[in-house]
């Protein structure tokens, strides 16, 4: 077969194209463009797929994997994306590219193997639609379920999801429909050896950790976001790295670095991480204490894509799939801005002044993180997940009643499938959650102070500033407040302008049993605000329907 562009194609030429690849005869620069852009378009490199319009090959990796990647055996392929001078390599080895030449001497025009100009390559990979290239949505190293809810298990493409499967270890088959006993081995393993050494504080830590854990299996199957996970312990040693390490050598894992308090730092981390295909990315011991509270991250997990500008850089920027699962770990960690409702917590708790030194000998797997570097152990791990899937699966995917934001398909799913297989408490400490959220805390005791000075009376925040003043009574120091008005992070009240931005963004948020509201004072020319409590509220609402209850019967006698 050969594809020709050269004017001159209908010209007399000698054979010479390699009998096992497609021949591509090339002229002009304009003629070479079009003609190595249908060539691809109608997909005659192998290996090359398409993403987000971008053309990507899959590769084989020689050397060391990258080291930020925490995972025993990195993905054996990858895919980057297509330059100029990897279009060439790719033209060379899987086709043959010539063109007609003219034979000084006699005048014949004889086919001449070429390689296209940087100038034409780089314009064909300029084209954003490539519909004969087969799209690429990631590639995965363990088993995944499909939207129809069956396993894809084979290595290779697969059309159904448009994933490519490169186990990194060899998975021995998945039956369909596992049996009983299949069942409850792989319950027992999970439970009775595999997280019955973890200090959980309470079930629902044990639940929500395994919901976690099942997440990238039915990432494809569900089409949806997964929250973010907090691991957090009471001390060291408490088994929260370990805790997050097991997603981590099942599915790969990269590991990232937390800053507090900079979301610039943040953004160029999260960019930088997306470009590893890991499917887990893991922020591992953040300093004792600290407050996770970050806009940029809040949104990414609210996000089904990411898009940054790239460094030093007008252009479009990246843009990526957000379909990652981000797991943090730490001590006492807290919660900040909208995180608490974006994030799954699991505790632990030891209670122990010296967790290291437990006894691992009496531990379900001794020493589990050496355990886990196994491959044949890994397998194991991942047979027993797979058969508890492949279960709930065939039981009809029951889902449970919980919501989470943007998360309640994925909540659905998990609880679902835990409460099939008889495991309580999947995300009963939400009310813990709401303890750990620091600002919300902070919110709460400033609302009910300020129902306790002003009730419900409207105020401006410059009324609310002059409230804030500490007075000096007989000598000393009285704030009337008691320390719960807010500060900024210097620990100083805030303006007046301020005070009223800070107050416009909680209108209407409930925060406890207190809610802030808010409208124009046309008199003052001023934007007054009050607090409600739940009971103020509630009563408005029954004595609403009581009043319209009234007018019903009032028109009925009519």
């Amino acid at each position: 077969m050969t594809i020709a562009a050269d004017p001159t194609a209908d010209a007399p030429a000698t054979d010479t194209a390699p009998a096992d690849r497609l021949a591509i005869r090339i002229g002009g620069e304009a003629d070479t463009i079009r003609v190595l852009t249908a060539a691809v378009a109608e997909g005659a490199l192998p290996d090359v797929f398409v993403s987000g319009g971008q053309l990507v090959h899959l590769s084989r990796v020689s050397g060391a994997a990258d080291p930020g990647d925490q995972q025993p055996t990195a993905l054996p392929v990858r895919a980057d994306p297509v330059t100029a001078p990897a279009l060439a390599f790719l033209l060379a080895h899987h086709t043959y590219v010539h063109r007609l030449k003219k034979d000084k001497e006699t005048g014949e025009l004889a086919e001449v193997e070429a390689s296209p100009t940087k100038t034409a390559l780089s314009a064909v990979l300029s084209s954003r639609y490539w519909p004969g290239v087969r799209p690429l949505a990631g590639i995965v190293g363990s088993p995944v379920l499909r939207p129809d809810g069956t396993l894809l298990h084979t290595t290779g493409y697969d059309p159904a999801t448009s994933l490519y499967y490169a186990p990194t270890t060899p998975m021995p088959p998945i039956p369909a429909v596992p049996t009983g006993d299949q069942v409850e081995q792989a319950r027992e393993f999970v439970l009775g050896s595999l997280l019955r050494d973890f200090p959980f504080v309470a079930p629902a830590d044990r639940a929500n950790h395994l919901a976690l854990l099942f997440a990238p299996i039915l990432r494809p199957y569900l089409g949806c976001l997964t929250p973010f996970g907090l691991i957090s312990a009471t001390t060291q040693s408490s088994g929260k790295t370990l805790l997050a390490e097991i997603p981590g050598y099942l599915y790969g894992s990269k590991n990232l670095v937390w800053r507090k308090g900079d979301d610039s730092e943040l953004e160029k981390s999260i960019t930088s991480a997306l470009h590893s295909p890991a499917p887990i990315m893991l922020w591992d011991n953040i300093a004792e204490g600290s407050v996770v509270s970050s806009a940029v991250l809040a949104q990414l997990l609210t996000s089904p894509q990411w898009s940054a500008r790239m460094l030093g850089s007008s252009g479009a920027g990246f843009t990526a799939v957000n379909d990652r699962l981000w797991l943090a770990t730490g001590n006492n960690i807290r919660l900040g801005g909208d995180m608490a409702t974006r994030t799954v917590l699991v505790r632990l708790d030891p209670n122990d002044p010296h967790p290291d030194q437990r006894d691992q000998s009496r531990f379900g797997i001794p020493h589990l993180d050496s355990w886990l570097k196994h491959p044949a152990n890994r397998v194991t791990v991942l047979r027993h997940l797979l058969i508890l899937v492949m279960d709930w699966i065939n039981a009809g995917a029951p889902r449970s009643g919980h919501t989470m934001r943007q998360f309640t398909s994925w909540a659905q799913a998990a609880g679902g499938l835990l409460a099939h297989h008889g495991i309580d408490g999947f995300l009963d400490n939400l009310a813990d959650m709401r303890e750990a959220d620091d600002e919300d805390a902070e919110w709460v005791a400033f609302l009910a102070r300020w129902h306790e000075l002003n009730h419900d009376r409207p105020v401006t925040s410059r009324h609310l500033r002059q409230q804030a003043e500490i007075d000096i009574v007989n000598g000393a120091p009285v704030d009337q407040w008691e320390g719960a008005f807010l500060t900024d992070d210097q620990g100083r009240i805030p303006s007046t302008k301020s005070i009223g931005r800070i107050l416009t963004g909680h209108i209407g948020r409930w925060h406890g049993d207190y809610v802030l509201r808010s409208a124009m004072d046309t008199h003052a020319k001023a934007r007054v605000f009050w607090t409600e409590t739940r009971t103020t509220c509630e009563q408005a609402t029954d004595e609403a329907g009581d009043h319209h209850s009234a007018e019903g019967q009032h028109d009925l006698w009519q």
